[in-house]
């Protein structure tokens, strides 16, 4: 059972705008990301759905953190059917992230008052979303479907909706600046952001660091829009 309240959740990814994305198989180096991504301000953290028992690191993961740290917001990704959903917010999801929308996900997240985000690739599948109660959607893959101009033509007959890029977001000021200018709610991103390389040589104080530059350099252009300035 989700222990964060689904509106709470939505505003704390607004308000941060960043969710990171991982997945590690072994639990004590997932634990590790997972603190690593907090300390650099992080708060919702989304961990995928790959692998066998990967339902198991996760639910470990959320029991850990309940107590460890309970700011931490702790999600699902990847996942493309009901059952599975149905699974991970059991298992206590506060949120379901999609590579694609599914009607019959979006039913059940919203049956137990979860956060559903699915991937999107076009104006009429975020529109039938958005009918759906999806209140941010997840455009994926943001570079494959036209990158920041994307976000930009969507919003021009649609302000209203909320994106989230995923899949072609670089871990650079100026990839930031450009998905942020273009209007981007909020952003996914993931082996950008938890390297493979730092992973495996236990550097994770360059996920910290990092973490913390790209919080910085969203408030930073989300402050020039708001100016009406250049990014």
């Amino acid at each position: 059972m989700a222990r964060f309240q689904r509106l709470e959740v939505l505003s704390e990814i607004l308000r941060l705008g960043i969710v990171p994305i991982f997945h590690h198989a072994d639990l004590e180096v997932a634990k590790r990301i997972v603190v690593a991504c907090a300390a650099g301000g992080a708060r919702v953290i989304e961990f995928t759905n790959r692998g066998d028992n990967a339902y198991r690191i996760f639910s470990d993961l959320v029991l850990h953190f309940a107590t460890a740290d309970p700011s931490l917001i702790l999600g699902v990704g990847s996942v493309l059917d009901p059952g599975t959903a149905a699974l991970y917010i059991a298992s206590g999801a506060n949120f379901v992230v999609g590579p694609v929308f599914n009607a019959e996900v979006a039913k059940v997240c919203n049956r137990h008052k979860v956060a559903y985000i699915p991937g999107c690739g076009s104006a009429s599948e975020i529109s039938e979303a958005e009918e759906w109660g999806v209140e941010i959607v997840k455009v994926f893959p943001g570079d494959a479907v036209g990158g920041p101009a994307f976000v930009k033509a969507i919003l021009g007959p649609c302000p209203w909706t909320r994106i989230m890029p995923t899949g072609g977001v670089e871990a650079t000021k100026e990839s930031i600046s450009a998905w942020l200018k273009a209007g981007a709610a909020a952003i996914g991103i993931g082996s950008h952001l938890i390297r493979k390389d730092w992973v495996e040589a236990g550097n994770f104080a360059a996920i910290t660091a990092l973490t913390a530059q790209l919080i910085a350099w969203i408030q930073e252009a989300r402050d020039g829009v708001l100016r009406g300035t250049p990014i």
